[in-house]
């Protein structure tokens, strides 16, 4: 794929040159016409004032957008001309900065453009708002209705039964032979809606997605499974052909398993993929195709015009740093590992002797769920984790262990009583108890099975990364070594990508274990004859 060197297939007429010449001379809108049907980025460039008070500022990421989707759809049209030999299409996604004109790209300007060449074409439109969905279906309605675009496109217009905005349909007029009158066609249209809406009853040669989750909702896991859901098992089966209907769709990078993420684990390669953070500085990393970054400005911008340093600052101010990573750097955490600069932790070969250890506690953060037989481990249900910490003398602390699964719970019972014994009596636990009666009686059957051991029920207050604020800061001043054993790459990972990562529950013992560590108060021994 050649993207930005893209040449876009010309359109062939019978007249000789010259006459052809003569008939563009007489007719200058026919000039026009013919430079808009070969390339998007003219024809946007062309009817940018009817849908903007702003003067166009032009920059190679709009071409580099409109080069894509221009072969995009010139693929879908020549693939429904076949009979036969169908071949797939790959979706695209495009994750851009806010402000990089994205919406009135792909959203707006497409659909119109589409139509001046292929009348028929159907699109499917949604955002994860109704309003903003529709808003942007009204400007590309505007856009066919208005003047200047009829006098270049006489022959198209909106069909007056079929015109609303969440709605509307085009019909295209062929003139007939002298003597005959013009026959009207029917033409495709835009079905607007957001995500969770229904599409029953409306399929798209190409459907176009525009932030399809609130950045507000993104880090809800409840709100990322509903949209993905919603992509994988409804939007999918409202193309005309499964594999010549391709998916637009433009985004931000806002968590992990936002849209993005998810499409891209699940697709596995399948997907044509343009990430581009707005700074290279400290998102060269995220730069899909790599090959696109030497058209970054000499200081590293996407967009020196739109998106300059100044911008970039306020932007920061504003979002904080997890919003600027995933909306500016398309990154879902910060460059430096989000709350956790991971590379300073300290990974060490030998247990410190006991006379360097102050106390050792085992947090516990329970989950109640299993995973069933063949079940990616990868996805789904939360993991229970237990995290092994010590404090030494010196004021630093390591990690000596993490016991981690998805068991039943009774399996987990019996696991957490088998790693007491094998801790020994000297070892504190303590047992997160979740909120509500259901987490006080699984906490107080916990302690009930740990008789003779030291535990505690523990109920933190505040949020996960409240709670992990103070474990942060000793992790990043390098405080805190891990022995060195097979569990380090998936706890280091996970803190790299907290609080925006898919599972919490190692960094939620740690920071309990933490916590419980310099608290002033002892733990009580449950069951113990001593007590």
């Amino acid at each position: 794929m050649s993207y930005l060197n893209y040449q876009p297939t010309r359109v062939r007429t019978k007249l000789p040159k010259s006459k052809l010449f003569e008939k563009l001379v007489e007719r200058p809108t026919l000039a026009i016409r013919e430079i808009n049907n070969r390339s998007f980025y003219e024809f946007l460039k062309f009817f940018w004032s009817e849908i903007s008070s702003e003067r166009f500022e032009s920059n190679w990421h709009i071409k580099l957008m409109c080069d894509r989707l221009q072969e995009l759809a010139e693929e879908v049209a020549y693939q429904r001309s076949r009979a036969t030999h169908k071949e797939h299409i790959k979706d695209l996604i495009l994750n851009v900065p806010p402000g990089s004109t994205k919406t009135t790209t792909v959203m707006i300007m497409f659909p119109a453009w589409c139509w001046t060449r292929w009348y028929w074409m159907r699109f499917i439109a949604l955002s994860y708002s109704a309003p903003l969905s529709l808003e942007s279906a009204e400007f590309s309605r505007d856009l066919v209705r208005c003047d200047k675009f009829q006098s270049i496109y006489p022959d198209l217009r909106i069909k007056r039964d079929k015109d609303k905005k969440s709605n509307f349909k085009i019909l295209k007029q062929f003139d007939g032979k002298p003597g005959f009158r013009a026959s009207i066609k029917q033409g495709g249209n835009r079905f607007s809606t957001s995500v969770g809406g229904s599409v029953l009853g409306f399929h798209a040669h190409i459907i176009l997605v525009d932030d399809p989750i609130d950045p507000e909702q993104a880090v809800s896991p409840k709100q990322l499974e509903n949209v993905n859901r919603y992509l994988d098992k409804t939007l999918s089966t409202r193309k005309v052909h499964k594999a010549c209907s391709p998916i637009v769709m433009i985004m931000q990078r806002l968590h992990q398993d936002d849209p993005t993420g998810h499409k891209i684990k699940q697709k596995k390669g399948k997907v044509d993929h343009i990430c581009l953070p707005g700074q290279i500085r400290d998102y060269a990393d995220e730069v899909k195709p790599a090959h696109l970054k030497k058209f970054y400005s000499e200081d590293g911008l996407l967009d020196s015009n739109r998106l300059n340093w100044d911008v970039l600052a306020d932007m920061l101010e504003d979002l904080g740093q997890y919003g600027f990573s995933g909306q500016v750097g398309q990154s879902p955490t910060p460059p430096t590992g989000g709350m956790f600069k991971v590379d300073r932790f300290v990974v060490v070969d030998r247990r410190p002797p006991e006379r360097e250890i102050e106390q050792i506690i085992r947090y516990w953060d329970k989950a109640g769920t299993e995973v069933k037989k063949g079940a990616s481990t990868k996805s789904g249900p939360a993991w229970t984790a237990g995290i092994k910490m010590a404090k030494l003398v010196d004021g630093r602390y390591i990690i000596l262990n993490v016991k981690r699964g998805r068991w039943s719970s009774e399996e987990r019972e019996t696991i957490i009583k088998d790693v007491a014994k094998a801790d020994g009596i000297d070892v504190w636990v303590i047992v997160e108890q979740e909120p509500g009666s259901g987490g006080k009686e699984s906490a107080e059957g916990t302690i009930k099975n740990l008789s003779g051991y030291r535990v505690q029920a523990d109920r933190p207050s505040g949020d996960k990364v409240y709670r992990a604020d103070p474990y942060s800061v000793q992790v990043n001043y390098g405080n805190v070594l891990l022995l060195q054993a097979d569990w380090n790459k998936d706890f280091i990972e996970e803190h790299r990508f907290f609080p925006f990562s898919t599972f919490k529950d190692q960094v939620d013992s740690s920071a309990g274990a933490f916590n419980n560590l310099n608290k002033k108060k002892k733990v009580r021994v449950w069951g113990s004859k001593k007590h």
